[in-house]
C-alpha cells in the first residue's frame, strides 16, 4: 500500500473528485451541458520547451484518472437546475431551458460525507449563426498519423499541445471561414475526452478558431492508452446527427480526411440531410484511398472535394465562393 501511495503521488493523483466540463452550448432555446466526473490529478501547463520525458509524464497523469460511474451531478444555470447521473464512463449530459445567465455550474452530489469534491463552472456559448463548419481533428488539422498506430502513439504521448504540429495553412483557412463568412466552428473526433484539454490548448496556441469539441465518450486509461482515437468511428455520425438536430436552421460544410472513414460517414449525412450540407472537403492521406469505388458518386452527386493540401482547399473554397 505504501508503494502504491508513492506511485499515485508520483503520477499526480489527488485525494479528491472533480467535474471536467466539456460543453455548455445553447441554440437560443435549449442549453446542452456535458462533462465528466473523475478522480482529480495534477496537470502542469504545457510548454513548447518541454522534452519528451515531461510530456510522457503528463500523458501518464492524464490517463491515470479513474472515471466515476453512477455519481449524481447537479447542473445549475440561474434558477434552473437538473440532476443527472454519470454513465459507465463517468460522463453526464443534460438539456436545460435557455437562460441569459452566462455561466453553468456543475456540482457532484457526494454519496459519502468524506468525499472531497471540486465543483466546476463553464461559460455558456450561445450560437445563433446560420452557417457551420464541422471539422475532424486527427490528420485533418492536426498531424497525427492516425493510420500508423506506432507513429500515432509516440506523437500522442511524447508531444504536448504546443509541440504538436498542424497542417500548413489550416489556421488561415478556418480563420477565413469564420471572419469572411461567419461560420460557426465545431470539432468532431475519435479521440477520447482525456485529450479535451490538449485539443483546446492546441487550437488556441495555433490560432485556429475555437468551437464546441465533441469527442468519444468511452474512457481510455493507462491499460489501453494505445487505443485512443481508434476503434469504431460510429460516434462521429452520432455527434454530427446531434449538431444537425440541435441547430435545425444551420447549414454545414464538412471537413475531414480519408484515413478514418470520414468519407463514408459524411456521405451518409449527405444522403440523410441533402439540403443541409453545402460541401465536403476530404484531405487524402494515402494514394490508395483515391481508388475507392464510391468516390465517383461522392464527387458527382454529393459535392465532395478531395484535396491534397490546405492551400488547395482555400483555392477551391474561393472558387466556390465559400470564402
Amino acid at each position: 500500500m505504501a508503494f502504491w501511495n508513492v506511485i499515485t503521488r508520483w503520477i499526480g493523483k489527488l485525494d479528491k473528485i472533480q467535474v471536467e466540463p466539456f460543453l455548455a452550448v445553447s441554440n437560443g432555446q435549449e442549453l446542452f451541458v456535458k462533462g465528466r466526473v473523475i478522480s482529480a490529478y495534477k496537470q502542469s501547463r504545457p510548454r513548447a520547451k518541454n522534452n519528451p520525458l515531461k510530456n510522457i509524464l503528463a500523458s501518464i497523469r492524464r490517463y491515470s484518472v479513474s472515471s466515476l460511474p453512477g455519481v449524481w451531478v447537479e447542473v445549475k444555470v440561474g434558477e434552473k437546475m437538473e440532476r443527472v447521473r454519470t454513465d459507465d464512463e463517468g460522463v453526464f449530459e443534460c438539456f436545460l431551458p435557455f437562460h441569459e445567465e452566462g455561466t453553468v455550474t456543475m456540482s457532484v452530489q457526494p454519496e459519502d460525507p468524506e468525499w472531497n469534491c471540486d465543483d466546476s463552472e463553464m461559460e455558456i456559448q450561445k450560437i445563433e449563426k446560420k452557417l457551420g463548419l464541422i471539422s475532424d481533428i486527427d490528420d485533418t488539422i492536426l498531424i497525427s498519423h492516425a493510420t500508423a498506430i506506432g507513429k500515432k502513439f509516440w506523437l500522442s504521448v511524447s508531444k504536448n499541445a504546443y509541440t504538436r504540429r498542424p497542417f500548413p495553412g489550416v489556421s488561415e483557412f478556418y480563420q477565413k471561414m469564420v471572419r469572411d463568412k461567419g461560420y460557426e466552428m465545431f470539432y468532431v473526433s475519435s479521440s477520447d475526452w482525456s485529450l479535451f484539454d490538449l485539443i483546446r490548448d492546441f487550437l488556441q496556441f495555433r490560432n485556429i478558431p475555437l468551437g464546441p469539441i465533441l469527442l468519444k465518450d468511452k474512457h481510455i486509461n493507462l491499460k489501453n492508452i494505445w487505443k485512443s482515437g481508434g476503434g469504431s468511428h460510429q460516434h462521429k455520425l452520432e455527434k454530427i446527427h446531434f449538431l444537425l438536430r440541435f441547430f435545425p436552421e444551420m447549414k454545414f460544410i464538412l471537413i475531414g480526411d480519408s484515413g478514418q472513414h470520414d468519407p463514408e460517414i459524411y456521405a451518409e449525412i449527405c444522403h440523410e440531410y441533402p439540403q443541409r450540407v453545402m460541401a465536403v472537403f476530404i484531405r487524402e492521406i494515402h494514394p490508395k484511398h483515391s481508388e475507392s469505388p464510391e468516390r465517383k458518386e461522392m464527387e458527382e452527386e454529393l459535392d465532395f472535394h478531395f484535396i491534397q493540401s490546405t492551400q488547395e482547399a482555400i483555392s477551391l473554397a474561393e472558387k466556390l465562393q465559400i470564402i
